[in-house]
């Protein structure tokens, strides 16, 4: 094992490799309102969340989080980011989101919430990436394919 080590010691000696100490330090992007905008996609739903310092008021199409995800598994997965990283109601959301159904735009909400806070504390960044909240979730439904039921299913089979 202490091969391998000193294998791999030699490096970061190389030119182009860049070591956390020499790395450039992430700036904040926030706009002239003091708000940092993201977009997030789980399934067919696309998020346009916006977040700023604030009282923990989450916003969705206008409406506010309870009323529009009345279920409490939606508004607890819309609040995790903040829980992982510490900043619960410290952060006023507004959020547009189409597509997909409930669940899918939940996740979509989430997605663009976790990366709306990387662009406004980029330090935050390591914690959501290691909960999973900033990798975009690709499955999708299956297409139906012709001469089946459904995306695999087959029609049923009767020998008479």
């Amino acid at each position: 094992m202490s091969d391998t080590n000193n294998a791999f010691a030699g490096l970061k000696d190389l030119p182009g490799v860049i070591s956390p100490e020499t790395a450039p330090k992430r700036e904040p992007k926030r706009d002239a309102q003091g708000r940092s905008y993201a977009t997030g996609r789980r399934k067919n739903a696309i998020a346009r969340v916006w977040i700023k310092p604030g009282k923990g008021e989450i916003l969705v199409n206008g409406k506010k989080a309870p009323v529009y995800f009345a279920r409490p598994v939606l508004r607890m997965l819309i609040t995790q980011p903040f829980l992982v990283a510490d900043r619960y109601n410290q952060f006023d959301v507004f959020c547009t989101v189409n597509g997909g159904g409930l669940s899918g735009q939940a996740g979509a909400v989430r997605h663009g919430i976790s990366r709306a806070l990387t662009l406004y504390e980029p330090e935050l960044r390591g914690i959501l990436k290691v909960a999973g909240f900033l990798t975009r979730d690709s499955r999708v439904v299956e297409r139906k394919k012709y001469g089946k039921a459904k995306a695999r299913r087959s029609f049923q089979f009767s020998k008479r």
